[in-house]
């Protein structure tokens, strides 16, 4: 197909047509520079003319968030950073999920619009009760009086809105014979009091909703709100929390996966 777009061919009166492999690579990079990166991968592969200009820094740095450099500084080690070949050879890395600060945190770039989510695992929160149960990175709760999970993050963040969740699944989830299966013996006492979920941030923005936890055996993100970014160049902190602390029973049998971070639009409550 490639050839075939490349190749020039000659009118009945012998004059040579042009065609799409004769366009100029700034010609064509400029075009490629308003498509969402999927569409320049696959544009890419027509022809040279196409698969050169799809090298240019410039179009890749337009796909990046306005702070990949800070995102680079905080994630990539210096062998890493090394080995960088160009802004291409960057937006592919940070779309493949990346851990840092100890492998408690992940991040990676949405692949068709570039806008940065984050994971927080259970082992950088702060969580009542976790010497009952820990399962690599879940952590279980087998039984509880006072349930209280919380956790910060600073992070700085490209203008935009965001929404938070935590990603919670009611019994004790593992495999057996390959197949996925949940124990739910020691699933109680959320049908008694919702859990408040909260979030603060350092640039004054502030949420608190409730839910009653439910759907045993299903990861469930559980939307705690949303904050919006207006400085992309400042460092922005926040705080998040789930409680039920009504001690007039227990609850239980519940697994605490990790916070995600998601550019609102890309998530969607379940």
């Amino acid at each position: 197909m490639g050839a075939n777009l490349s190749g020039r061919v000659s009118d009945k009166e012998g004059l040579v047509q042009p065609r799409l492999g004769d366009l100029p690579e700034s010609c064509v990079a400029m075009v490629l520079m308003n498509m969402d990166p999927p569409e320049i991968c696959k544009l890419a592969r027509l022809n040279r003319a196409f698969r050169g200009a799809s090298s240019a820094d410039f179009i890749w740095e337009s796909k990046l968030p306005p702070n990949y450099r800070f995102i680079v500084d905080r994630v990539f080690d210096e062998t890493t950073k090394l080995k960088i070949s160009g802004k291409r050879d960057i937006y592919a890395r940070l779309c493949r999920s990346k851990s840092f600060d100890g492998g408690t945190k992940e991040i990676w770039l949405d692949k068709n619009k570039g806008g940065i989510c984050l994971s927080i695992s259970s082992k950088a929160l702060s969580i009542t009760g976790i010497d009952d149960r820990r399962f690599q990175t879940v952590a279980y709760l087998q039984q509880t009086w006072w349930f209280e999970v919380s956790g910060e993050f600073e992070f700085q963040f490209p203008l935009g809105r965001y929404s938070l969740f935590f990603r919670l699944h009611l019994g004790r989830s593992s495999k057996r014979l390959g197949r996925r299966v949940c124990n739910s013996e020691h699933v109680h006492g959320w049908n008694k009091k919702p859990v408040r979920f909260e979030l603060s941030t350092s640039n004054g923005h502030r949420a608190v909703s409730q839910c009653y936890l439910d759907n045993p055996g299903n990861w469930v993100d559980y939307h705690v709100g949303d904050f919006v970014v207006d400085n992309p160049h400042a460092l922005i902190k926040i705080k998040y929390s789930m409680t039920q602390i009504d001690c007039t029973h227990t609850k239980g049998g519940v697994c605490v996966d990790s916070v995600f971070i998601y550019p609102s639009g890309v998530a969607k409550e379940p």
